[in-house]
């Protein structure tokens, strides 16, 4: 029986979906290739039918996992409440895809310039999706970025504690600060629940 016109596709996705889950988790030299094909419930021989190295894949899974991430979020209209969101105990304790900006920030800064591309290109979006497109040295770029860096940077933080009242106490600071600085906004008490 001839396979599919979708199956390499779906095969493809299968293998983004489990390599973005293991790289925001373990890194790039703390996850294998054979360790992504068979959380995919794939062989190794299949890797190389989509994927040139382990470089080209962690790149791409960096998009997918931002692009996961996005959809999740843009559920909710309302900026200040994407933002309490993201920095919620509910995307802190995830079980699947976690954000690959605060989750790898150190690890990418280790690898090569293909995927240190791929991350900025990827916090650029970050950027516009919480605060809209901006221009350069104007006030409203200087606060898209405080905002961003409060929430990349609180969510890579709580994600390194090893005391959950601590990090629950760190995102609040950091929706409280994230949220205050959106004009005409008053910051959430709690963040949603997802």
């Amino acid at each position: 029986m001839p396979w599919s016109e979708d199956r390499k596709p779906q095969t493809r996705g299968r293998i983004l979906h489990a390599a973005a889950r293991l790289f925001t988790r373990h890194g790039f030299d703390g996850t294998s290739i054979d360790t992504i094909m068979q959380q995919a419930g794939l062989t190794r021989g299949a890797f190389y039918a989509h994927f040139d190295s382990k470089s080209e894949l962690y790149a791409m899974a960096l998009r997918y996992a931002a692009r996961e991430g996005v959809a999740r979020i843009e559920l909710e209209s309302d900026p200040c409440a994407r933002m309490a969101l993201y920095l919620s105990e509910t995307h802190l304790y995830s079980e699947d895809l976690l954000c690959p900006l605060a989750c790898l920030v150190s690890d990418v800064a280790q690898q090569e310039e293909q995927v240190r591309e791929t991350y900025t290109r990827l916090l650029e979006g970050f950027i516009a999706f919480y605060a809209g497109q901006s221009e350069p040295d104007s006030p409203a770029r200087r606060q898209a970025l405080q905002q961003t860096v409060t929430m990349i940077g609180g969510m890579a933080i709580a994600r390194t504690l090893t005391d959950p009242a601590l990090a629950e106490e760190l995102l609040e600071a950091c929706r409280e600060l994230a949220t205050s600085l959106w004009p005409g906004q008053t910051p959430p008490d709690v963040a949603p629940e997802a």
